[in-house]
């Protein structure tokens, strides 16, 4: 085990670069954890962490063998943690490769279009792993899903279902090799409500609250759906959308399976 007291230590510098550098994390392909919480599922579902650092008294029971481990004090814990409140462990994780498949072979995936906020990202992408999604996919200006916000906000989610980044003029040829149909939730024409869908598969596509869909990701869309309100309520939350729209595929599917449909 090291002991690492400086703030500017080479690693320190690093962890620092990993928190506000999206190229570097892409370069590094590394990301950034932190809390034993995460830390816990981090290990539980295999992910590749590379080191861990922790303060004296949140010393983890395990620690793989080859996973660089690293005490700090608590001063420089907290000078270093991203969050307000330190929980007194950070970990470095290799980040999967962010190019997607050739074909995707699942039967539901979620595409978020320009959702930038990391929070957002993360709940969604915990709600589709809890709602049995294969895979999230993120084109636009979307989160980085390696940025520690987004990651903490998984709650694990992120070690254990695939997320990709997709250029926009490569998700119809995407699509159309994986034999999957595009829906998106916007209102054009062919709108109809998300209780309606009755199929097998499926990739549904959310944009931000602010702008919706592009007009590049509307056009790939087979239909749009809409998600049934109160008048007086204009929208939901890009995160409350996709956890409705999540679960009434997730319910839809229940019930072909259980008819024997599936």
């Amino acid at each position: 085990m090291e002991i690492i007291t400086s703030r500017a230590n080479p690693l320190i510098a690093r962890i620092r670069r990993l928190e506000r550098d999206r190229a570097f994390r892409r370069q590094s392909g590394l990301a950034l954890g932190e809390g034993v919480k995460l830390w816990e599922e981090a290990l539980r579902w295999g992910a590749g962490v590379e080191t861990v650092l922790f303060t004296p008294d949140r010393q983890p029971e395990r620690i793989p063998e080859g996973v660089r481990a690293v005490r700090v004090p608590e001063a420089l814990m907290e000078a270093l943690s991203p969050v307000k409140t330190p929980q007194g462990l950070l970990f470095l994780v290799r980040r999967p490769d962010p190019a997607p498949p050739e074909r995707l072979t699942g039967r539901c995936y979620l595409l978020l279009d320009g959702v930038q906020d990391p929070g957002n990202v993360g709940t969604i992408w915990r709600t589709a792993d809890a709602f049995g999604a294969d895979g999230l996919l993120l084109t636009g200006a979307s989160a980085d899903p390696w940025h520690w916000k987004t990651v903490r906000a998984s709650m694990g989610a992120a070690f254990r279902l695939p997320v990709w980044e997709v250029e926009t003029a490569a998700l119809g040829g995407l699509f159309e090799r994986s034999g999957l149909p595009l829906y998106g939730t916007a209102l054009r024409e062919d709108t109809v409500d998300v209780r309606a869908f009755s199929g097998a598969a499926a990739v549904v596509a959310l944009g931000s609250e602010g702008r919706g869909l592009s007009g590049e990701v509307l056009a790939l869309c087979r239909q749009t759906w809409k998600i049934p309100m109160t008048p007086r309520c204009e929208s939901l939350n890009v995160g409350a959308a996709a956890a409705v729209v999540l679960w009434e595929l997730w319910r839809g599917e229940t019930e072909r399976i259980q008819q024997g449909r599936g």
